[in-house]
């Protein structure tokens, strides 16, 4: 299942440089198709070769981003942080439900857009509740024995102390709508694919990809209809659904001058049989190190 995760960063993560080092350590990290995983801060540090404040913002873009989750109500072994990985399971399990549909179309059971996470069967990685919350925040009710909800990260320490005149709950209203709460309408919010839109994040994504470059408007409004009547039948998701779908999507779509195979210097190797896209990123670019330079 780790190789599914890595395969998902290598070829749809948006994260660059550290951010991206830390998603690949991490999905070499997930055990099953929950994408659940464990780390330190320090081992983190360890593996990626950055600093520690480099580590800690590179941890900050990817859960603004969404492709990482810190799990504060659960720990890892020796009191490591536990992260899950939403978009990477929802990957996996999209192609596994698209694996079974291929097989029995008519039995086969349609993916859950978020899914409770199995705490029971994180157990046998080490992965448990923590005994005593570290911090307590108003009308936050502790997860259910199968559901593992996924928390927003604390407020790091070095923001400052909190003001003494505001108790340590919080002010906030109960009647008052939260950001990513439990009385927040738009976290609960679905929509069919035709009336879900492209929104500015998402077509920023696009372009700092490559992907309008490489297909350009005409080829990325044709791979967008395309998507569009595969997902028709489909009933309705939350919009960060069909944005993390659409952009699987355009990231797979060829180009439409693309050619079928490649020849000539300085094409890429062929794909080996039993090789994965992954591996066959990782032999490329070993190739381009032990290849002469032009000066050479």
């Amino acid at each position: 299942m780790s190789r599914d995760a890595r395969e998902w960063v290598w070829e749809h993560s948006s994260s660059r440089g550290a951010a991206r080092l830390i998603m690949l350590s991490l999905a070499d990290r997930v055990a099953d198709e929950q994408c659940v995983c464990w780390a330190s801060l320090s081992s983190l540090v360890k593996r990626t070769g950055a600093s520690k404040s480099t580590v800690q913002q590179a941890l900050d873009r990817l859960h603004d981003s969404g492709e990482l989750n810190e799990l504060v109500d659960l720990t890892g072994p020796q009191r490591s942080t536990v992260y899950h990985l939403p978009l990477t399971a929802m990957a996996v399990a999209q192609a596994e439900n698209e694996q079974e549909t291929s097989s029995d179309e008519a039995l086969a059971p349609e993916a859950e857009a978020n899914p409770p996470l199995r705490i029971s069967a994180l157990q046998r990685y080490g992965i448990r509740r923590r005994e005593v919350p570290e911090s307590s925040t108003n009308d936050r009710s502790p997860a259910g024995p199968e559901t593992g909800t996924s928390r927003r990260k604390p407020v790091h320490r070095r923001t400052g102390d909190r003001h003494r005149a505001v108790p340590v709950s919080g002010t906030q209203n109960r009647s008052e709508p939260k950001v990513n709460g439990k009385y927040s309408s738009a976290a609960a919010a679905v929509t069919m694919v035709g009336d879900w839109g492209v929104d500015a994040a998402t077509r920023t994504w696009a372009i700092q990809q490559g992907h309008l470059d490489r297909l350009g408007e005409e080829g990325l409004a044709a791979a967008e209809a395309k998507w569009r009547a595969h997902r028709s039948e489909w009933k309705p998701r939350p919009a960060a659904f069909w944005a993390a779908d659409w952009r699987s999507w355009i990231a797979r779509e060829h180009a439409p001058h693309r050619p079928a195979t490649h020849n000539g210097h300085g094409a890429s190797p062929p794909v080996k049989a039993g090789m994965t896209r992954a591996d066959a990123h990782t032999a490329a670019l070993l190739a381009a190190i032990d290849a002469p330079a032009g000066s050479e």
